[in-house]
């Protein structure tokens, strides 16, 4: 699942009249590059969510996605696309666990998640790590990223055997940056740990760091550090910096 929703306030102007995920970054558009990372992976099928101007977003993409370069191991070099529209029905955007249980009927029972507007073209969504996180009894693995100059305390610590801390900021603690990269199990967003019903009907919103400090906290959140190039395109500068 890709996060495409969101509106994007501190991309204004640019994001008054384009969905941020469509901004181009060396002449693509943003959501352009988890795409491409996910087929290239042989991920068959990805959902978008769409909320801020998201009727943009579906005639944009359409419903197959071809990889550069195309993979003849990708049935015809294509990849699936299916959109959980937000704005229709919802009204705006669900916040990132709301958005994704409103998409869970069509998701499987382990998935990706990666936010739409975050730069990372040379991070790998490797079917190893897949299947380790699925044989594992985690509900998520995230994946952190050094702390950026707009995160300075960062989000969550790493113990030395790889589960995910939740540690308080500011307390001599060395945490690193949640990257909005990560594997998550279907039950994560089950009745245990989210009251919101599948496909979530009444249009709730519900934030995502609350239940991942929760299971933190019970031990079930592995965590890797990605040190490649990462950018969360959050403001026109950075935008402007990659385009440069």
């Amino acid at each position: 699942m890709l996060l495409a929703a969101g509106r994007g306030e501190r991309m204004r102007p640019l994001t008054d009249t384009t969905p941020k995920p469509l901004l181009q970054v060396r002449g693509k558009p943003l959501l352009w590059y988890p795409l491409n990372a996910l087929a290239l992976a042989d991920v068959n099928a990805v959902v978008i969510n769409t909320g801020w101007l998201g009727d943009q977003i579906e005639p944009a993409l359409g419903m197959r996605f071809t990889p550069t370069p195309a993979k003849a191991s990708l049935a015809s070099s294509l990849m699936a696309l299916q959109y959980s529209h937000e704005g229709r029905g919802a009204g705006e955007p669900l916040e990132t666990a709301g958005g994704i249980v409103r998409a869970l009927p069509m998701l499987d029972d382990v998935f990706w998640v990666a936010a739409g507007d975050v730069y990372a073209p040379e991070f790998e969504f490797s079917a190893e790590a897949y299947e380790r996180f699925k044989a594992s009894a985690c509900l998520a693995h995230i994946w952190l990223v050094p702390n950026p100059a707009h995160n300075p305390s960062g989000d969550f610590g790493v113990s030395a055997d790889g589960l995910a801390l939740n540690l308080t900021r500011n307390a001599g603690h060395k945490l690193f940056t949640f990257s909005t990269i990560a594997l998550y199990k279907r039950a994560f967003f089950e009745a245990a740990w989210c009251p919101i019903p599948s496909g979530n009907p009444e249009g709730l919103k519900a934030p995502l760091a609350a239940m991942l400090r929760a299971a933190m906290d019970q031990g079930l959140v592995n965590a890797s550090l990605y040190k490649g190039l990462w950018v969360d395109v959050g403001t026109p500068e950075r935008l402007a910096q990659l385009n440069a």
